[in-house]
């Protein structure tokens, strides 16, 4: 298990809260985008992980509200049992900026470019992260997929269905073979998308297979099982459809057993800890309220901001040199690109 550690009993009894390290962070970031099939999730977890954000918080971020070097607090999108997203304040009223480093706010800025700007129809606003679809699309093999296994853009893989003749033939060759390999068969899409991620959707579907390697179970339906992957390119490629653990070469290993997207945020805070980061400091970017008296006299400078935002990139640096000794190379394209650099 890489990058799990597991934070002491809340002082009032509640349950023990796993984390992670910055390296745990990445590669759990990795292994969302190709459960996603698209790059926007490793952004997503990164944020979360560098920034301590709440999930409403996370999935609430408005476009409007993203600054050079910085993300506004002014809203959340609060779940109600229905499952309708409440747009509201945040919790007890915590409005902040959060710093970013250089390197996560290039991070976000590159991906703000890749994703419609358009306004979502249930708040008619416009959000830097989207939902992907229904619960259960797992099971259906996508052209993203057949690209990444086939190591082209997914456009090249439409235009083999729809115009063969126009494609090369050892990489018509490649993108076949990634068909037959990952069980792709065209029709129709069996998903329908949604505007925003729902925090149970995004846990089962995505964040907990990523961290611990097991699909949950879905009733009586379907039973828990590993995640089952292609071995190459590392760190293996989900295998979706009716048999794919047939085809599978092999199934992905924990890296931090029960965590959740929550625990993304005391991760954070443990980051920061072990950076030696002032009170004053981490509350503010957590959203808390310190209410002593000694607490008031207590103010943040930029050289506290700056001591931070150094100590967070060389955790980030030494995360992503951890990574690339593993393998030089990613099928997440955006994570490619940082490790080729």
């Amino acid at each position: 298990m890489v990058g799990v550690l597991v934070a002491g009993p809340h002082q009032l009894g509640g349950p023990e809260k796993a984390i992670t390290t910055a390296l745990g962070a990445l590669l759990a970031a990795e292994r969302a985008a190709l459960l996603s099939g698209r790059d926007d999730e490793l952004v997503l977890v990164l944020l979360d992980a560098y920034t301590g954000l709440r999930w409403g918080e996370l999935v609430g971020l408005e476009r409007e509200y993203l600054r050079p070097g910085a993300v506004r607090v002014e809203w959340q999108l609060y779940q109600l049992d229905t499952g309708e997203l409440l747009r509201c304040p945040p919790k007890d009223d915590s409005y902040r900026a959060i710093d970013l480093p250089p390197w996560l706010d290039g991070l976000l800025t590159a991906h703000l470019a890749t994703v419609p700007a358009g306004p979502c129809p249930c708040h008619g606003l416009a959000y830097a992260f989207r939902g992907r679809g229904e619960p259960g699309y797992q099971g259906a093999v996508r052209m993203e997929d057949v690209a990444r296994r086939a190591g082209v853009a997914r456009a090249t893989v439409s235009t083999l269905l729809n115009h063969p003749e126009r494609v090369a033939e050892a990489t018509a060759d490649r993108i076949r073979r990634a068909q037959a390999d990952l069980g792709y068969r065209r029709g129709p899409a069996e998903r329908r998308p949604m505007a925003h991620w729902r925090r149970s959707s995004f846990a089962s579907w995505v964040f907990t297979p990523a961290v611990s390697g097991w699909y949950p179970s879905r009733g009586a339906s379907m039973e828990p099982h590993p995640v089952p992957v292609l071995a190459e390119p590392w760190p293996g490629v989900p295998v979706r459809g009716r048999g794919a653990a047939g085809r599978a070469d092999a199934s992905w290993l924990p890296i931090a057993r029960g965590l959740t997207p929550h625990g993304l945020r005391h991760t954070h805070r443990s980051l920061m800890e072990q950076l030696g980061t002032e009170k004053v400091l981490m509350d503010e970017r957590m959203g808390h309220s310190d209410g002593s008296v000694s607490a008031r006299y207590a103010h943040v400078t930029p050289a506290m901001r700056a001591r931070l935002m150094d100590g967070i990139t060389g955790m980030w640096t030494e995360s992503l040199r951890a990574r690339k000794a593993l393998s030089a190379s990613s099928p997440v394209r955006t994570l490619d690109r940082l490790l080729r650099d």
